[in-house]
């Protein structure tokens, strides 16, 4: 008896992620906010000098407070929403399309924006090191930024194991700087003077806001997780809520430890110094445990743009399938890649690059505040989510998500407040033209959906034979091959030859050429005094076959080697794009595919086409 064994599926799991891998692939972006989210609340409190920098603790707990809700929240959307897409899930599921959109578009400005700015920091750090290197910013951003783009072509399974050694490296050398600067004596600290003290009275509150929505820029990256979850092996609900809380707890820590580090040396900024490096000289010394330090954040900087490269093609995908984004957006490569998404967020983010000079002050005012509005819709779009479905438990689940709304809904407004003036106009400006966007791609498709008649019952297929013309240069295999092709369709099969006005004896030898090969099949010429090629042939076909079935049947080779590609005449794409764009004519690319290479020599005639 004859068996046969059932072919094998892919094991596509392994080219998903683990709870380790997840925090590698779509967390680094967060965890690397811990170099310069308490350096930004610093850079505020400063002003006021020693009696503003001494709230750097409290605003650190209070972000912290505002991250812990997030987590939590955050588990819920993984929870309910298995699909992906965060936010935009979310917002299109309870809140309406407009909403989704803009959730949507709040995420893709983050995404971008993330990609940009982690890059120009991971450089900004090499170059603080190696001051000569200065001179080469943008190449420097380019080159990384096209490292990881490979990386990510390759799987986000496999950019995870390449990234997991320097996040595991980063991540004890934060938490070491913590526990050694904790138990390490201080220096005395000056008490804030009278007048500092007066400062702070008189701008407090706008004061402690802005550190707040500058500190925010910490949290980015807290939603990647929920928006990637179908990039996890089974069971993916699970594996994603564990990589959430892991995230929420690791980067708590850090936060406040190093918040509590700069309040006990009176960390204050420098100039060509981050705070950062002065916590950990303070804590570690000046030794090779410093540069360790150093070293590694500057690698995880560079690499936290992966989880934009997580996020945002899985985010693209659910887009595409919405009709938001070109269908293109939903491909999947065999290590389950969007490889379309990956290449487009490689390529805005290298544009923002290029004119933004690399700097990485200049992209930072930008970078928070689209993911909170973001963050604002996923909360609001869960409130209404609980109180639809009124599950067990409910009731604390919609009081928490409803209480992240306000939270994230404050934080929103006073983020835009505060850094509208210093760029944050611009994405005030892009959230409402990416909607605009998704909107007018929508209706593209709708319209070519009702002109496809999709959803409704066609016609019959009708039987008619077609008239093949098919355009030739010369008396050649190739042209023998196109004929013998058209004819098998088993229609009328006509030869069309393009005379240019000045060249009449190409044209007449073709005719005694024709005449000698007499190939039984009509032949007509048609004159192009302009020596244009492509309009006559789609001229011909509109005025002989008006009404009636057409398919124009184009021949050329393909040659032994891919570079010997560049050797043919491009008569074909030429007369291809003019029929296309003027006639309803099915147009067939035929290739006749050469077995060996080129002689190295010519024979008595060479390929016309």
């Amino acid at each position: 008896m004859l068996t046969t064994t059932p072919p094998r599926t892919p094991d596509r799991d392994r080219h998903r992620l683990s709870v380790t891998g997840g925090l590698a692939a779509l967390s680094l972006d967060a965890m690397a906010s811990v170099a310069y989210g308490p350096e930004a609340i610093v850079l505020v409190l400063a002003v006021a000098g020693g009696a503003g920098l001494g709230l750097t603790v409290p605003v650190t707990i209070a972000i912290a407070v505002l991250l812990a809700v997030l987590v939590f929240s955050y588990r819920q959307v993984i929870a309910a929403f298995p699909d992906g897409g965060g936010a935009y899930g979310v917002a299109k599921a309870r809140l309406g399309r407009p909403a989704s959109l803009v959730a949507a578009a709040s995420l893709v400005c983050d995404y971008v924006l993330n990609v940009a700015v982690s890059v120009a920091a991971g450089v900004a750090a090499l170059t603080s090191a190696f001051p000569a290197l200065l001179p080469h910013t943008v190449w420097l951003c380019l080159a990384v930024l096209a490292v990881i783009t490979l990386v990510n072509l390759r799987g986000v399974a496999h950019s995870a194991r390449a990234f997991i050694v320097p996040t595991a490296v980063y991540v004890a050398a934060i938490v070491t700087v913590i526990a050694v600067g904790l138990f390490r004596d201080a220096p005395a600290v000056s008490a804030a003077a009278p007048a500092q003290q007066e400062t702070l009275r008189t701008v407090g509150v706008l004061l402690l806001l802005k550190a707040f929505a500058n500190g925010c820029a910490a949290l980015t990256g807290v939603e990647a997780i929920a928006n990637a979850v179908p990039s996890f092996r089974k069971p993916r609900v699970r594996r994603a809520q564990h990589t959430e809380l892991a995230l929420g707890g690791l980067l708590g820590v850090m936060l406040i430890g190093i918040a509590a580090l700069i309040g006990k040396f009176g960390v204050h900024p420098v100039a060509g110094t981050t705070v950062l490096s002065q916590v950990t000289d303070a804590a570690l010394g000046h030794g090779a445990a410093f540069y360790v330090v150093q070293i590694a954040t500057m690698v995880l900087l560079a690499l936290a743009a992966n989880t934009s490269f997580g996020g945002l093609p899985v985010l693209a995908r659910l887009l595409a399938r919405d009709h938001h984004l070109p269908h293109v957006f939903a491909l999947r490569a065999d290590r389950q890649v969007h490889r379309h998404g990956v290449l487009v967020l490689a390529a805005l983010s290298a544009v923002i690059l290029v004119v933004a000079g690399g700097a990485m002050n200049t992209l930072v005012p930008l970078f928070a505040i689209g993911v909170f509005v973001g963050f604002t819709l996923a909360q609001t779009g869960m409130v209404r989510h609980w109180w639809l479905h009124r599950d067990p438990g409910w009731r604390w689940r919609l009081a928490l998500n409803g209480f992240g709304a306000v939270l994230t809904g404050v934080a929103t407004v006073v983020t835009t407040a505060t850094k509208f003036t210093e760029g944050g106009w611009l994405i005030v400006v892009a959230l409402p033209l990416l909607v605009w966007l998704f909107t007018r791609v929508r209706r593209a498709y709708e319209k070519i959906g009702r002109e496809l008649g999709v959803g409704e019952l066609p016609a019959p297929p009708r039987g008619e034979k077609p008239v093949v013309v098919v355009p030739v240069l010369g008396v050649s295999a190739l042209t023998g091959e196109a004929l013998s092709a058209a004819m098998s369709l088993g229609g009328e099969v006509m030869a069309l030859r393009v005379v240019f006005g000045d060249e009449p004896r190409e044209g007449a030898g073709f005719f005694k050429e024709w005449d000698a090969w007499h190939p039984d099949v009509a032949m007509t010429m048609v004159y192009s005094p302009t020596r244009d090629l492509g309009d006559p042939v789609a001229q011909y076909v509109r005025d002989e076959y008006a009404g009636r079935r057409v398919v124009v049947l184009i021949a050329e080779f393909e040659p032994a080697h891919w570079w010997q590609r560049v050797l043919r005449n491009g008569r074909g794409t030429v007369i291809d794009r003019a029929v296309r764009r003027g006639t309803d004519a099915v147009v067939c690319r035929y290739r006749l595919r050469l077995t060996r290479p080129f002689p190295t020599a010519p024979a008595a005639g060479t390929a016309p086409m």
